[in-house]
């Protein structure tokens, strides 16, 4: 369809229609069912049959059966044949559940990261679905906040990177083609940084740190074509996201061009009114329709007011047209005008859901995404001898994570029963109860009785962490350590003369220093999806060799939090000087206990000789790098730069750039850098982008923390774009 057939489409619209198609409710409703996430302000609103069936878009279907009919249904009613957008949370899997995109992220990998959203909107579009909310390219430092587990990590670099790949792996050339789907790059903007790590809290933050740290990813993923964008709950310089002008007129369509559907978040419209920025529902939509918000998520202000305030003169009916058109232009950019069914089909829903090509990605991915935090030699495990197998992760399928749409823990292999068959008899289990769903966030106290149980036992694995209802929204938390009672177990079984193996399951950075000199390894293996219990028995027996490096800190104790690599250096930093009037504690260092980019491997990587050059105006970074030990294996080469002396602060260290390679044992590599304008560039106090004149510390290195650094000169005109 035509641009001129679609404005021919909206001016025969009425202003009824046209409100309802910017509304986007639950499914149930239509069929008069009472939706189980039915919450908030929705309760409040009442819509008629006739408005039910003219909303424009639903949220949270799922089956290719339901959603075709859904979709004749809708169609029946339709006076103008307009079809139905059909948008859910699929955040890392539909069924097959790839590991939480903060794992994707410790990959580096963006390659595999695109091929595992592609196998999602694969799965998605052949159940009927249209529209994800996907990616997160919230920066988060701050692991109290549960939704970290959405995020790619702390660096925008890496984060905007990976952000991109998911958007391409769900889009392909086009979301209309067959087996993909539309991306809609959430939350706009700055929500991974709430007050106290505290779930829809305020934000508040200077503009120069929201466009260094905050914006980019986002951008990065709208510059790869993301269909839709969607607001955040939280506030940005006293204005609520959902409304802010700053946002969505000024940055997100004039600075970046962004032409496509702004939609709100869940009842986010109608909470203006608990910001106090709105004293009634008609205030609410008069500023969100200034702002440019297309589409109302679960609530019914724009179907209550918009005829009011356009009587009142408050809006324009240009407003309202402008909204509508990006909604239309979607559902065309998606074919649904010509196939409102677009990929349903109950067939190959049986065919690709859960298949084993897929099983295959989920599970290349898990493996890339672990990262091996310490070994003292006792990782991978030898082929003799018995080997112990405890704790609440070691015999359930809870290892999907938050937000894991239709996938089945039921279904999901268990850790023991991967080892089980690499290892047959010689494993043995004790003190393996799960967490129980909506309990105690802790297991029955079995350590004893699992010490002596374990006896026979040389090297035991502890499979520990949260519970994974404990990660994702609404699941802020002030305590980061390991239940008490699995502590005592990493205690009883080493007390006992075990080598003990940490298996770590989680959905963000744990405090895991109260245990950790009792572990001779330990194993970050997030919430890891359908695979992951088949890729942790993969690496625990060496038939892969670990190669993932940490997407966020892990900090020492929860009272360092936010805890971040590239921060801001102090007029007194804690390392220039021998006294006590310096930045930091009495009682911790300020550094990580685990820093970004930081992960072993089972063999020895050395990363040195760091050379600069000039190719004209172009500045390159060169370095070696080699695998001195004796198996094959991957390691991530990493780029930070700083800015030694500029007009605003600059962060002592930026990633700026990453290359992940694989090494044969003394096999060496040259890895080469070209160091853009961009990557010298950041924001002035006038918000001008650009880079000035001066010295620069180029570094590289295996993790943040242990770089090799050189001090540049670069003057004007140089550091052109290759």
């Amino acid at each position: 369809m035509d641009r001129n057939r679609i404005l021919e489409l909206a001016a025969d619209m009425t202003l009824e229609e046209k409100a309802m198609q910017m509304t986007q409710l639950s499914p149930d409703m239509l069929y008069h069912l009472s939706p189980s996430n039915l919450t908030g302000p929705l309760r409040e609103w009442k819509f008629d049959d006739k408005q039910l069936w003219e909303t424009g878009s639903v949220l949270g279907p799922s089956g290719a059966a339901y959603l075709r009919k859904l979709q004749e249904d809708y169609l029946k009613t339709s006076r103008q044949k307009i079809p139905l957008l059909f948008m859910s949370d699929v955040i890392h899997g539909y069924v097959t559940i790839m590991p939480i995109p903060l794992a994707q992220g410790c990959t580096f990998d963006p390659g595999l990261c695109e091929e595992a959203a592609a196998v999602v909107a694969a799965e998605s579009a052949a159940a009927g679905l249209h529209v994800t909310f996907s990616p997160m390219a919230d920066l988060v430092r701050d692991p109290r906040w549960g939704r970290v587990m959405e995020s790619c990590g702390e660096d925008p670099c890496l984060n905007g990177r990976m952000a991109a790949a998911m958007v391409r792996g769900y889009q392909g050339e086009n979301p209309g083609d067959k087996g993909r789907i539309a991306a809609c790059v959430k939350h706009f903007a700055a929500y991974g940084q709430p007050e106290g790590g505290r779930e829809y809290n305020t934000v508040d933050m200077s503009r120069g740190v929201l466009r260094d740290f905050y914006l980019p990813a986002y951008r990065e993923a709208i510059r790869a074509g993301a269909a839709l964008v969607m607001t955040s709950f939280n506030t940005v310089e006293r204005i609520p996201a959902t409304c802010s002008k700053l946002l969505l007129r000024r940055i997100l369509r004039q600075e970046w061009g962004f032409e496509g559907v702004v939609i709100s978040d869940y009842a986010a419209v109608e909470e203006l009114m608990n910001h106090s920025v709105a004293a009634d529902a008609l205030e609410a939509g008069e500023k969100c329709i200034h702002a440019g918000m297309d589409i109302e998520m679960m609530s019914g202000v724009y179907a209550g007011t918009l005829k009011a305030l356009l009587e009142q003169g408050r809006i324009t009916e240009e407003e309202i047209d402008e909204c509508v058109i990006r909604i239309l232009e979607l559902k065309n950019r998606l074919g649904l005008f010509e196939n409102p069914w677009k990929d349903a089909d109950e067939q190959e829903e049986k065919e690709l859901l859960y298949c084993q090509k897929h099983l295959d990605t989920a599970r290349r991915a898990a493996r890339e995404s672990m990262v091996l935090l310490k070994n003292q030699g006792a990782l991978p495990l030898g082929e003799a001898g018995k080997v112990g197998l405890a704790g609440p992760f070691a015999c359930t399928g809870n290892l999907l994570g938050g937000w894991h749409c239709e996938g089945r823990p039921e279904n999901t292999r268990s850790l023991g029963e991967a080892l089980q068959e690499k290892l047959g008899d010689r494993l043995v289990t004790a003190m393996t109860e799960p967490f129980a769903w909506g309990g105690e966030r802790d297991v029955p106290d079995g350590a004893e009785e699992a010490a002596l149980g374990l006896k026979d036992c040389e090297i035991c694995i502890v499979a520990a962490g949260e519970p994974e209802w404990e990660t994702g929204e609404a699941s802020s938390k002030t305590n980061l350590r390991l239940s008490r009672n699995q502590e005592k177990l990493i205690h009883a079984l080493h007390a006992a003369g075990k080598r003990v193996v940490l298996v770590l399951f989680s959905g963000r950075p744990l405090e895991i220093g109260p245990v950790l000199e009792d572990c001779d390894a330990v194993l970050q293996a997030w919430f890891p999806g359908s695979a992951g219990a088949d890729a942790v028995a993969d690496i625990l027996c060496g038939s892969y060799n670990p190669s993932g490096h940490l997407s966020m800190s892990f900090p020492r104790s929860v009272g360092q939090i936010p805890v971040y690599y590239n921060y801001y250096n102090t007029g007194r930093p804690a390392e220039a000087k021998a006294d006590s009037y310096v930045t930091g504690y009495r009682d911790c260092p300020n550094s990580p206990l685990f820093p970004f980019g930081y992960g072993l491997s089972y063999t020895d990587f050395v990363c040195e000789g760091l050379k600069i050059s000039w190719a004209g105006d172009l500045l390159k970074a060169s370095v070696r790098v080699r695998n001195t030990g004796k198996r094959s294996g991957g390691t991530v080469v990493q780029l930070y730069i700083r800015d030694v002396s500029a007009s605003v602060v600059r962060p002592v260290k930026e990633l700026r750039d990453f290359r992940k390679v694989f090494l044969e044992p003394d096999e060496e590599m040259q890895v080469e850098f070209s160091i853009t304008e961009d990557m010298l560039s950041f924001y002035d106090e006038q918000e001008k982008w650009g880079w000035e004149p001066g010295e620069f510390d180029i570094m590289t290195g295996l993790d943040s923390e242990q770089v090799e650094t050189r001090r540049i000169f670069v003057p004007a005109g140089a550091g052109r774009e290759a």
